[in-house]
């Protein structure tokens, strides 16, 4: 799938659904100077073309009772395609896990872990590291704040 080569009127309509995802057509087109009819067919070319992957809500870990987050980094055992392969399974069906880095450097992955309380941690780590062979260490670190949460990415030209 290609990305489609994107001009203002495109970014103006990313930046709106990036701010509300909810905005409506008719809304949108107004700011950027199209018809609702055009901003929905630009909007679902960006869809078919993967530039808009999902929209979602944004929902306060705190108003669920997910007060605690953690930046997790792992080091795994080995340097194994089927080791990397089968932790990463292994995170994406971990509702906790809220994102996951591969990277490079001394750990293997980043994660970014949401749970309760501590007690909610240690069954995590029990699960994830403890009981997996395949991790030789990790490291976490609490979040004493969020200072900035968010997925928007920067749309200047």
């Amino acid at each position: 799938m290609r990305t489609p080569d994107l001009d203002q009127l495109d970014i103006a309509i990313l930046a709106c659904l990036q701010a509300d995802a909810r905005t409506i057509a008719e809304t949108i087109g107004a700011k950027v100077g199209l018809s609702a009819a055009a901003v929905q067919r630009r909007i679902k070319r960006l869809r078919e073309a993967g530039v808009i992957e999902r929209e979602v809500a944004v929902l306060s870990p705190e108003a669920l009772g997910l007060g605690m987050t953690f930046v997790v980094t792992v080091e795994m055992e080995r340097e194994n395609l089927a080791v990397f392969d089968g932790f990463r399974r292994q995170v994406l069906a971990e509702d906790a896990i809220q994102q996951c880095y591969y990277v490079t450097g001394t750990a293997d992955f980043v994660l970014i872990v949401t749970c309760p309380d501590m007690a909610a941690f240690e069954a995590f780590t029990r699960r994830m590291f403890f009981d997996n062979p395949n991790v030789r260490h990790f490291t976490t670190s609490v979040a004493m704040d969020r200072v900035k949460v968010g997925l928007s990415l920067p749309l200047d030209p």
